[in-house]
């Protein structure tokens, strides 16, 4: 069954199912929606986390069958958590998943598959029909521009603040669309607020006591060009304690959206429309276009092979050091290789 985000946790509350689908392209809200299944899982009792990357070298479909036929082996609950980046799992993925669903059935473990954005085709796939039909199907989808007041309203008053308007349009422009970022803001404003009350002067006070290196700044340097400051900004995030997991997840997120306009443009579209088309803000349209026009198609190609080599070597599939990794894909993306 289809189950909409804001509405998973009223869900898991009345049941826990045996399947759960989330896919999307924005990390922080499909984050929280698998975190929120998690919660869930242990709490009744699996305890025991199975982790089957789909992305990894050698990974082969079997390994999904094996683990739903070795479920009799275990006493306790197992949460079998399935992770398939692309959205798509393919002619030998699509019957993995139906076969995996009639070996588990009765089972009492708990599959939870995590995917990139699944388009509209795919919904109507066997595979998807399948595990709509067995569990809950939870599609992420970004939040633009004219819904992020409404958003970050909601955000503030879970958090058990207000906002007068000023604040928060002040506080949208600061976030400039990045999820992540506006819940760090909310996070902070916390700690600065009055009496629960946000208002224009603390958003204010907020930005100036920022962390002396933003990821933010970070990406847009490398997008500029300027892989000299953005490899500085990079050392000085290591150096706060940063994770090179959020570190690579600033730099993917521009360099998908690049690669994405690239192919529009090549097609005949042209760089303005392609990157709206994408959701790109207009304070960042000039920036976008000029990374765009730095790479083509070959280029962020290859900007993404060495992002996957940046993931595998966090997760310890792939050689090199992440932070070392970290500094070619900056110079790559500025445009400044080794």
């Amino acid at each position: 069954m289809r189950v909409y985000p804001e509405k998973l946790a009223g869900q898991l509350q009345q049941q826990l199912l045996p399947v759960y689908l989330i896919s999307g392209d924005e990390p922080l809200l499909v984050q929280e929606c698998c975190d929120q299944v998690r919660q869930a899982a242990r709490n009744a009792g699996c305890s025991d986390r199975e982790i089957i990357d789909s992305g990894a070298p050698g990974f082969k479909w079997d390994e999904i069958i094996a683990s739903a036929s070795a479920m009799s082996l275990f006493a306790d609950r197992k949460l079998v958590e399935l992770r398939v980046p692309s959205g798509k799992p393919g002619t030998e993925g699509s019957k993995a998943l139906v076969e995996y669903l009639q070996v588990s059935e009765g089972s009492d473990d708990v599959l939870l598959i995590i995917a990139g954005k699944i388009d509209k085709q795919s919904t109507n796939s066997k595979w998807y029909k399948a595990l709509d039909a067995a569990g809950a199907t939870v599609q992420v989808w970004p939040v633009d521009a004219r819904d992020l007041p409404r958003w970050l309203q909601q955000r503030v008053s879970a958090a058990g603040m207000a906002i007068d308007n000023e604040a928060l349009q002040l506080l949208c422009e600061r976030v400039e669309g990045n999820l992540l970022a506006a819940v760090q803001e909310v996070e902070k404003l916390q700690l600065l607020a009055e009496d629960g009350q946000i208002t224009a002067a603390t958003v204010t006070a907020s930005v100036s006591n920022n962390a002396r290196y933003n990821l933010f700044d970070m990406t847009d340097s490398a997008l500029k060009g300027n892989a000299a400051g953005s490899l500085k900004m990079l050392h000085g995030l290591r150096g706060e304690g940063t994770e090179p997991a959020v570190a690579l997840w600033a730099l993917l997120r521009e360099i998908r959206t690049l690669h994405q306009a690239r192919q529009a443009v090549d097609s005949g579209q042209n760089p303005q429309q392609a990157l709206s088309a994408l959701r790109v803000w207009k304070n960042r349209m000039s920036l976008m276009q000029g990374a765009l026009g730095r790479h083509s198609r070959a280029s962020l190609n290859r900007l993404l092979e060495q992002a996957t080599a940046v993931d595998g070597s966090i997760k310890g599939f792939a050689g090199g050091k992440p932070w070392d990794n970290l500094e070619t894909l900056i110079l790559e993306l500025a445009g400044a290789r080794r």
